[in-house]
């Protein structure tokens, strides 16, 4: 869990533009990114091959 919270940190940070999640991981981390006090800043958009890509964005998502 704590590698999820750091990805995300780093997300938002600037640090990396986006990250890529294998769709097994996934529910192990939605836990960690639907705690995050930023939540509506994420966003992912689904791959071919069932893998999501995150971006960190400026404004929150509606």
């Amino acid at each position: 869990m704590g590698e999820y919270k750091q990805m995300l940190e780093q997300l938002r940070s600037g640090e990396v533009a986006s990250i890529e999640i294998p769709k097994e991981q996934y529910l192990q981390f939605r836990e960690q990114l639907v705690k995050d006090e930023q939540f509506k800043h994420f966003r992912g958009e689904a791959k071919q091959g069932g893998n999501i890509v995150f971006t960190y964005l400026a404004a929150p998502r509606t």
